[in-house]
C-alpha cells in the first residue's frame, strides 16, 4: 500500500521575494505549511543575509526545478570599500581595513573581469558541502 501523502495537492509556481533573516528551505517550508501544499521545493538558494526572488515549485513543478537551476542568473549587490572580513560577507569580523577607495573611473575598468560566464568559488563559509566526514 502507497504511503498517503498530507496537505493538498498544489502544481505550479510560487515567486517569494525572500526577506533578510531566513534560509531558503525555511522560506520554502513556511510556504507549504502555509499552504498546506503535499510537496514543494526551491529553484535556487539564497543566503540568509540574501534578500530577492526565490522560485518555489510546488507538487509537479518540482520535476522542473533542474531547469530553472540551471538558467542564467543576475545578482544585485552592495559592496563597502575598505574592509575584508574572515566569512566575506557582512556578518564575518572585520579582519582588514584600509583607507584607499577606488574611483569611479578604476571601478569600471575593473567591472570587465566580472562580465559574462564565471565560474563561481565559494567563501569558506557557505553551504557548499566538501570533503566532509559524516559520522558513521
Amino acid at each position: 500500500m502507497a504511503r498517503q501523502k498530507h496537505g493538498r495537492k498544489i502544481d505550479g509556481w510560487l515567486i517569494l521575494d525572500k526577506p533578510q533573516g531566513i534560509t531558503s528551505t525555511q522560506a520554502v517550508n513556511k510556504v507549504k505549511r502555509a499552504l498546506d501544499a503535499q510537496k514543494a521545493g526551491h529553484g535556487g538558494t539564497l543566503d540568509p543575509l540574501a534578500t530577492g526572488i526565490l522560485p518555489i515549485a510546488l507538487g509537479a513543478a518540482t520535476k522542473t526545478v533542474p531547469y530553472v537551476m540551471d538558467g542564467t542568473k543576475l545578482y544585485h549587490f552592495t559592496i563597502r570599500f575598505g574592509e575584508a572580513r574572515d566569512t566575506d560577507d557582512a556578518e564575518g569580523a572585520v579582519t582588514q581595513t584600509h583607507d584607499y577607495r577606488p574611483t569611479d573611473a578604476e571601478i569600471n575598468a575593473a567591472l570587465p573581469a566580472f562580465r559574462g560566464k564565471i565560474m563561481q568559488i565559494p567563501p569558506s563559509f557557505s553551504a557548499i558541502k566538501v570533503d566532509i566526514d559524516w559520522p558513521a
